[in-house]
Formats: structure tokens, sequence, C-alpha cells
């Protein structure tokens, strides 16, 4: 059993009342790690330390912002190891998938890193004689960031990682289901040197989850919200942060369809097909949920989805020839055995695995996917992919909008001119032609429409997310005023 403490003001510290919570592993249910549980005091003190570290930091040279993140990046590689057993413990995801969290994390503070010197402003063309107009991006101050379990060394890297080259301070708010995990973040970032208070990390009991976050918001010194996670959840924070005027940044749910045309490489089609809708379990955001495939090439295509999804191993995370893991809790594998079997009910095929013991379910593939059926268009957030046959390339992209989902879309063709074509009619924030769903990197602009969130992170575009547009303006010569 691992412990964490909160992060607060550059000390390691109990919750203020001795609360602690367990979190248990979903396969073996022993306990992985017994975390502090932050009270509404204890989010109070790690937003007065992000306050009062924020005049420092904000006024570092760039330059050196820059360095001290690229070390907090060389740090968190160095515990690489560590991210891999506390993550299987608590989530119960696989080696690989934790290894492959560090190494895009640490990517991501090395392009946070990039981004310090490239936050640039104008000189603007001012009516007035003598006037020198200037707009120039400042820090907002202190940003929120609230992470989720799934890719937890990613996004809660990410929630705090552009914020940070901004100039902000932060508090991160570490999710329930990977208290170690994120509290590793923290750790990383604190022996970078970047200062005691600009990073701070609260941790809290899932009981508490609604207070905390609620006094989080609400304090005055919060000027930025970022929120990974549900769209429920989302659509909560939005709310509590239009409450109190506070910009928010949400990257949410998602349903993502994969359209499959009926010239498409079939092969490399299944491979993508396959790695985006299984890789951690179908827990992703950007996870394969919807094959959307020409009727003409269906069969073929399924054959060979389905060959690749039997051959995955489900099973113990700890196991080196299991490519499928535990998924988070027993009862989100019920969730989803639950909607394979009103899809089954309802007329749709199981042509690859279907197995679920405790919290592991096998790779699964359904045939026949139709609209009345939970799996269309609720978000499966597992490891099951839906088949869809269409009869042409309207009926695709029809289907394909056919979800309030806007995250991620793939389109395999072997004509690039339409795959451009058919991506530009696709209502998503990204959309990949020949590639899996399932694709980030840390200079690309990542977010998603309608119920999917708003904002991008990663890159330059992140950086109008984090900081305040101001206009300054300097008076050279006298100026005349009709009074």
């Amino acid at each position: 059993m691992k412990s964490a403490e909160l992060l607060i003001g550059g000390r390691t510290v109990a919750a203020r009342n001795g609360k602690t919570f367990d979190r248990i592993d979903p396969f073996t249910g022993a306990v992985a790690t017994r975390a502090a549980a932050a009270s509404p005091e204890d989010a109070d003190a790690a937003v007065a330390a992000a306050k009062s570290a924020f005049p420092a930091w904000s006024g570092l040279p760039a330059t050196e912002r820059r360095q001290r993140l690229l070390k907090a990046a060389d740090i968190m590689d160095s515990l690489t190891g560590e991210f891999i057993s506390t993550g299987i413990a608590e989530t119960g995801a696989t080696p690989g998938w934790y290894g492959f969290n560090v190494m895009l994390a640490a990517n991501m503070l090395r392009e946070a890193a990039a981004m310090t010197t490239q936050i640039t402003g104008s000189v603007l063309p001012s009516g007035v004689p003598g006037n020198v107009a200037m707009a120039v991006r400042r820090p907002a101050g202190v940003v929120l960031g609230i992470a989720p379990w799934n890719a937890p060394v990613i996004l809660g890297t990410r929630a705090v990682a552009m914020p940070l080259a901004c100039g902000n301070t932060v508090v991160l708010k570490g999710a329930e289901n990977c208290p170690g995990v994120h509290r590793l973040i923290g750790t990383a970032l604190q022996e970078a040197g970047l200062g005691d208070g600009v990073v701070n990390v609260v941790l809290n009991a899932p009981e508490d989850a609604p207070a905390i976050v609620e006094r989080l918001i609400a304090n005055p010194a919060v000027r930025r919200v970022n929120f990974t996670g549900s769209t429920p959840v989302g659509r909560i924070i939005a709310q509590l942060a239009a409450k109190h005027l506070k910009p928010v940044l949400l990257e949410l749910g998602g349903k993502a369809p994969f359209l499959v045309l009926q010239d498409a490489d079939l092969d490399a089609a299944a491979a993508g097909a396959s790695f985006g809708a299984f890789m951690n379990q179908g827990q992703i955001c950007m996870s394969t949920e919807r094959i959307i495939v020409d009727a003409s090439i269906a069969g073929e295509f399924v054959g060979k989805l389905a060959a690749r999804a039997s051959a995955l191993v489900a099973g113990d995370p700890r196991r080196s020839e299991v490519h499928l893991g535990a998924m988070v809790s027993a009862d989100a594998a019920r969730r989803v055995a639950g909607m394979i079997s009103d899809a089954v009910a309802k007329g749709a095929q199981i042509v690859a695995g279907g197995g679920v013991e405790g919290a592991v379910i096998e790779a699964t593939v359904l045939d026949g996917v139709t609209p009345d059926m939970r799996l269309y268009r609720e978000e499966s957030f597992g490891p099951v992919v839906s088949v869809i046959r269409v009869s042409d390339e309207e009926e695709a992209i029809r289907v394909a909008n056919d979800t309030p989902f806007g995250l991620a879309a793939a389109v395999f063709t072997r004509d690039t001119a339409r795959g451009l074509r058919v991506a530009d009619r696709i209502e998503s924030g990204i959309c990949h032609i020949n590639g899996p769903t399932v694709h980030d990197e840390a200079n690309m602009p990542f977010g998603g429409v309608k119920d999917s969130g708003y904002g991008r992170f990663g890159g330059t575009a992140a950086i109008a997310e984090f900081t305040d547009l101001r206009w300054i303006t300097l008076q050279t010569e006298p100026r005349h005023y009709p009074f």
C-alpha cells in the first residue's frame, strides 16, 4: 500500500482534520493507496499558497521558467517506474499504458517549456497622434486544473503545464481513483525547483468532491479553470465557473466515429480500429466507439477486426502477455456488460469477445448495431466497439454526426482528396485520415465541439486559454483634449 498526502506551499501535509480515504486495486481488491482527504480549508490553503507564489513565478524571465520546466520533465522521466507501479494498482491499466503516459507527459512539459518564449504581443495602429498601442499577454493568476483517472499522468500534467509556462501558479485537484499518480506529478514539479506554492496538489475523498470543487472554483484568487472528464460533470463545472464569471476550458466525453469507406486499405483500417477501440480498455476520451463501414466491404473488414480483437489477452495487468488490464472498477465493467446485453437483445451480434470477469472485459466487437441500442448513443468507455453498416459516403457522414459528441474521428480511404473532403464535414474538434482516433501530441490543438467541450490544450493554442490579452498605450507627445 502506498500513501499520498497533499502538496501545499511546497510542503507535504496531511489533511487538517486527519481524514484519509482508500483507493482499491480494481483487479486484486486490496488497498492500493491511502490518501489524505482534503477539507474545504485545505482547498483554501492550496489556493492561498498559489496566490502567494504568483508574483515571483510570473516575474521570472521566460528563459528561467523554461529551464525549470525542462528539469521537471527529466525528473518525471526518472520516476517512470514509480508511476507504473502506482498506476497499475490504482486503475488496473497495463505497464505499457503507464510508460506511454509518462513519456507523453514529460514531452508536454518540454513543449510547455518551449512555449515560454512564444507568448507574444503586437503593436497596433492607433488613430491618436503620438500614441503607441500594444496588445500584450499576461498571466491570469491562479489556475485550477481538474484531471481524470483514465490517462492520469498525461491529463494531470496537461492540466498544469501550459498554465505554468504562461506564468500562472496552479492547484491540481487530483482524481479520487488515482491519488498516488497525481501526487507524483506534484513531486516531479516540486523537486524541479519551480518554487514553493507554484504547484499545489489537493486530493479528496469521493464523497467530498462536490464541496471541494465548488470551494476551489469560488475562491476569488482562482482566475482560470480547466477540466477534463465526463460531459455531465463538465456541465456542473461550467455552471459553477459561470456563476463566478471565470473562463473554463472543458475537454469532455466522446463517441468517436471511425469511417471505413469502400476504397479503404482494410488491413490498415482494422489495425487502426483495434488500437483505437481497445487501448487502455477503451477508457480514453478519443477511443473508437463507432465503426461506420461501407456495406460492400463490411463482411471482410469485420472478419479482420474480429481476428485482431480475439488475439488480445485480457486479465491481470501485471502479466506480460496481457494486452487489456482491468477496468477502473467492477461497477464500470458491469455498466459496459449491460450495454452489450442490451445490444444483443435488440439484434446485434457479438463477433469477438464478450466475456466479463470482475473488472476485466474481453476486447468485444458487435456487428449490426442500430440507433435503438444504448451502444449507438451512450459513451461506453470500455473495450467494446460497435459496427454500423452504411450504404454510401453520405450515409457514413450522417451517422458520424448523429451524436451529441464531437471530439475525435477517423476516416480511412485510399483517396486522400476524398478523405479531406469527408473530414471537413465531420463535426469534431479532431479528425485523422488513415490514422486511429486515439492520437495526441504535445504541440497540437486538442479539444472538441458540441458536448465534447470547448477550448484547446496544446502548443500555441493554449496560450490564449491561460493568459489575459491587455491593451496598453504609451503617449509619446502632447495630446489635444476638447476641454
